[in-house]
C-alpha cells in the first residue's frame, strides 16, 4: 500500500484506509446495483405509463433531477455530520423512492411513478460521494487509485443489477413491480455496510479563521472550471445515450432481455477500467486520461451512427462506458487537486449540482430526441448520438485550453 502519511485530514492508520475502501467498494457493488436496474426499466415503464411517448424517459430525468437538487444539501450534511449520515440518508431515499415507484406501477399512476423517481435521486446523489469519501483518508499519491478502486466496485453492480432485472421484471402480475421490490431490499441490506465506515468528521469552522474560498471565487479557478466541464460532459453524454438505449434496442425488435444484456455490458465497461485508471493517471497525468476519455466517447457515437445491429449496440455502449470512466474519474481526480479541506464540502456539492444539472438536461432530452425527433426508432437513435458532438467539442476545447496555460497541474 502506498504511504498514507500525507492526508487531507488528520493522519490515519493504513488499516483505516483499507477498511474504508472495502466498505465503499461493497457499497458501490451492492447498493450501486439499483442504478442499472432502474435505468434499464424506468424508460420502458415510463413509456407504458406516460400519456405521451415523448415523456418516456421523464422518470429517469426525475431521478437525475432529484440527485441534482439534493447534492448540495447532502454534501452540507456530510460536512457537518460525516459521510455515514449522508450515505444512510441515501439508502433511505433509495428505499422510499422504490416503494413510491412500485405504488405508481401498481396503480398505473404516471405522476406517482415520477414522484418515486424523484426520491430515488437522493440515493443517486449520495452514491456520487462514494468516490470523494475514498479520497478522504488517502494520501495525495494514493488518492487516484482509491477513487478508481471504489469506482471499480461498480463492476459487481453491473453484473448484479441487470441479472436481477431478468429475474424480477416479470416476477409479479404488474410488469416491473418485482424489480422495485428488489431495490427496496438492496437498500435495506446495504445500509448496514456503513456501520463499518470510519472517516473522521471534517473539522468545525473556527470563528475568525478563514474558511476557504466562496463558490464564486472557486469558479474563477481554471482547474476547477475545466474539471467540472469535463465531468459534466462525460456524465451527461453517457446518460444521454444510455437512457435511450433500452428504447432503441427494444424498438429495433431485440427484446427486453437483450436490452438488459446491452446495459450490463455498458455498465461493466464503465467500471472494469477502474482497476487501472488510477495507475494510468499516476503514470501519464490526469489531463491526457481525460482527453482519451472524450475521444472514446466520440468513437462510441460514431459506432452508434453506423447501424443498429445488436453487435453495434454492444460495441457503442461498451465504448461509451470506457469513455465515461476515463473522463469522469479523471475529472474527479483533477477536482481533488484544486481545493482545501475547508472548501471540500462546498466544492463537491457545487460540482455535483452542476454535473447532475447537465445530466438532468441530457436525460430529458434523450426521450424527446429518441421518440419525437424523427420518423422512427432509427432516426431517433441517430439524433441522440449526433447531439453528442457540440458538447465533446466544448469539453475537448476547455481541456486543451487548460493544458496550454503556463500553470500546469
Amino acid at each position: 500500500m502506498t504511504d498514507v502519511t500525507d492526508m487531507t485530514v488528520p493522519a490515519v492508520s493504513d488499516l483505516r484506509v483499507r477498511r474504508n475502501l472495502v466498505v465503499l467498494i461493497l457499497a458501490q457493488a451492492l447498493l450501486g446495483a439499483q442504478m442499472p436496474m432502474i435505468f434499464t426499466i424506468a424508460g420502458l415503464a415510463g413509456q407504458a405509463l406516460s400519456p405521451n411517448p415523448c415523456w418516456a424517459t421523464l422518470p429517469i430525468t426525475m431521478i437525475v433531477l432529484g440527485s441534482m437538487l439534493s447534492s448540495t444539501p447532502v454534501s452540507a450534511l456530510m460536512q457537518r455530520h460525516g459521510r455515514r449520515a449522508g450515505f444512510w440518508l441515501g439508502t433511505a431515499g433509495g428505499a422510499t423512492g422504490a416503494i413510491v415507484s412500485a405504488a405508481g406501477l401498481y396503480t398505473s399512476s404516471f405522476l406517482l411513478f415520477l414522484a418515486g423517481s424523484l426520491l430515488t435521486g437522493l440515493y443517486m446523489s449520495a452514491q456520487g460521494f462514494y468516490r470523494f469519501a475514498a479520497a478522504d483518508t488517502a494520501s495525495a499519491d494514493f488518492r487516484p487509485k482509491a477513487i478508481s478502486w471504489v469506482m471499480a466496485g461498480g463492476l459487481a453492480s453491473a453484473l448484479i443489477g441487470p441479472q436481477l432485472v431478468k429475474y424480477t421484471a416479470d416476477a409479479l402480475v404488474v410488469g416491473y413491480l418485482g424489480t422495485y421490490v428488489a431495490v427496496v431490499a438492496l437498500n435495506l441490506l446495504g445500509a448496514f455496510l456503513f456501520l463499518g465506515l470510519d472517516i473522521p468528521k471534517p473539522p468545525k469552522p473556527i470563528e475568525g479563521v478563514a474558511n476557504g474560498r466562496s463558490r464564486r471565487e472557486m469558479l474563477r479557478d481554471p482547474v476547477i472550471v475545466v474539471a467540472i466541464i469535463c465531468a459534466m460532459v462525460s456524465y451527461a453524454l453517457m446518460n444521454l445515450v444510455m437512457t435511450s438505449t433500452p428504447l432503441a434496442v427494444v424498438g429495433c425488435g431485440y427484446g427486453t432481455d437483450r436490452a438488459a444484456d446491452v446495459v450490463s455490458a455498458h455498465v461493466l465497461a464503465m467500471f472494469v477500467p477502474s482497476f487501472f485508471t488510477g495507475h494510468l493517471i499516476a503514470r501519464f497525468g490526469v489531463k491526457p486520461i481525460i482527453g482519451t476519455g472524450l475521444f472514446i466517447l466520440a468513437a462510441a457515437g460514431a459506432i452508434a451512427l453506423s447501424g443498429v445491429e445488436i453487435s453495434q449496440f454492444f460495441l457503442a455502449l461498451i465504448l461509451l462506458g470506457i469513455g465515461w470512466n476515463f473522463g469522469f474519474i479523471g475529472a474527479t481526480t483533477l477536482l481533488t487537486t484544486a481545493h482545501s479541506v475547508e472548501e471540500k464540502g462546498r466544492l463537491q456539492g457545487l460540482n455535483d449540482l452542476l454535473v447532475f444539472g447537465g445530466v438532468t438536461v441530457a436525460s430529458l432530452s434523450s426521450g424527446a430526441l429518441m421518440n419525437c425527433s424523427g420518423a422512427g426508432v432509427i432516426a431517433g437513435w441517430q439524433a441522440v448520438n449526433i447531439a453528442m458532438v457540440p458538447f465533446l467539442v466544448l469539453a475537448g476545447g476547455s481541456l486543451i485550453w487548460l493544458a496550454m496555460r503556463p500553470r500546469l497541474i
